[in-house]
């Protein structure tokens, strides 16, 4: 199957897969993890042919969800996505909680309202899209919580067979709805990056497709639709800022690539916003490269945060990431876990909104930024809320008051 000519019939213009660090490129033809130089593939599309369909006024007048920008997204037809109706998340204005941090027009991107709770969603979407249509019969993922979550619901949906490994102390209800969703689950007593080290040597033998963070191309293509989204929720501009939860990285190299696309299609001029990269204290590769002013990132000894989704010691696309925050003008900050829960709280409390850690840890950052002159009052800034607050419940204490429904009188008089 020439899988390059099979999309290219209207509904999709995508070409082919380039290394993101040498250029070659390779036709989309099969089931491909890392190039040969050992480094991500990336997708590649005629944007001159999609930008006369995907118009703004056309993409309006779509289905809301990520497939409205099905032309620069891999998949041949509507027939071959696998979907479960992610997409077009609120863009909320957050004007108490703006106050509280000295920047007014703050708004908050929550992928929280997602199919499975998180932005993982669309990676897994366009990445079990391609799987299914390229031959594949069982997948596997190392991660941290809500990538297994959304690998274990697509790969179903699919009809696909998902082996999940996680470390022990991810949050209970990731395994749970892996385990929900039909997935096989492995608990590791270890970190993200020793999952994934299982799942690297495990795959060949075992006939499984390693979906891992960068090890496959198309993770990337459905999480950079929160930039085309939010593009068209601010119609046609984009925000001063964008402070984001770093892990793996993929959202922010998604979304920085996407804004080149945009330009490309006629979306948007040539300003970019700044990429804000936020990471957990106990563990900040990225923030202390791009402090050092180095291209790559050192593997991070004895990761240490509650935040699971910050919990991501070794960065595969580091140098993709460093070149995102750089290129753009943006910096790269670390919190503490005690502030990012603290911004849980507020932003719940403030707005009503339900924040992961990770969002929290964003929330968190706000206050240092400002500080540090590298956020300005007047500056728009967007907030990503990676996944819901729900599925954090069990790290949570609550301290509040039980009563015997009978006032006391009642009671003695009973």
């Amino acid at each position: 199957m020439n899988h390059a000519s099979a999309v290219m019939k209207g509904y999709s213009a995508f070409l082919d897969l380039e290394c993101a660090r040498t250029g070659e490129r390779f036709p989309a033809d099969r089931l491909r993890n890392l190039s040969p130089a050992g480094a991500p593939l990336l997708a590649r599309y005629d944007l001159e042919a999609a930008a006369r369909t995907l118009r703004p006024e056309a993409a309006a007048r779509r289905a809301p969800g990520m497939w409205r920008y099905h032309e620069v997204l891999p998949a041949p037809s509507p027939e071959a996505v696998v979907t479960l109706g992610e997409g077009m998340t609120p863009l909320l204005e957050v004007p108490r909680l703006g106050a509280r941090v000295g920047l007014p027009h703050l708004l908050v991107k929550d992928e929280g309202q997602l199919p499975t709770g998180s932005f993982k969603a669309r990676g897994l979407s366009a990445a079990l899209t391609m799987a299914r249509l390229l031959g594949a019969r069982e997948v596997a993922i190392p991660t941290a919580g809500n990538a297994g979550g959304a690998a274990a619901a697509y790969a179903s949906r699919a009809g696909l067979r998902a082996h999940i490994f996680l470390p022990l102390d991810a949050p209970a209800v990731h395994k749970v709805e892996c385990t929900l969703a039909g997935a096989e689950v492995t608990v590791v007593r270890g970190f993200i990056h020793q999952c994934g080290e299982i799942v690297a040597r495990r795959a060949s033998g075992e006939g499984w497709f390693d979906l891992s963070t960068f090890k496959e191309p198309y993770r990337v293509e459905g999480k950079k639709t929160m930039a085309y989204e939010m593009v068209e929720q601010l119609g046609g501009e984009v925000p001063d800022a964008i402070v984001y939860p770093t892990g793996g990285g993929t959202g922010l190299v998604a979304m920085w690539r996407a804004f080149a696309e945009l330009e490309a299609l006629g979306w948007i001029g040539p300003r970019r916003p700044r990429m804000i990269s936020v990471q957990a204290e106990g563990c900040a590769p990225l923030v202390r490269a791009f402090e050092a002013g180095a291209e790559g990132a050192s593997l991070w000894e004895q990761p240490r945060t509650l935040a699971s989704g910050l919990r991501v010691p070794r960065v595969l696309a580091d140098f993709l990431c460093l070149r995102a925050i750089r290129q753009s003008g943006g910096t790269a900050v670390a919190v503490p876990d005690e502030a990012m829960f603290a911004a849980q709280r507020e932003a719940g409390a403030a707005e009503g909104i339900l924040l992961c850690p990770e969002g929290g840890a964003c929330v968190a950052a706000l206050r240092l930024l400002r500080e540090r002159g590298d956020l300005g009052r007047e500056d728009r800034v967007v907030v990503f809320n990676t996944a819901t607050g729900l599925k954090y419940a069990d790290m949570i204490s609550v301290d509040a008051p039980v009563v015997d429904p009978l006032g006391a009188k009642d009671v003695e008089a009973r």
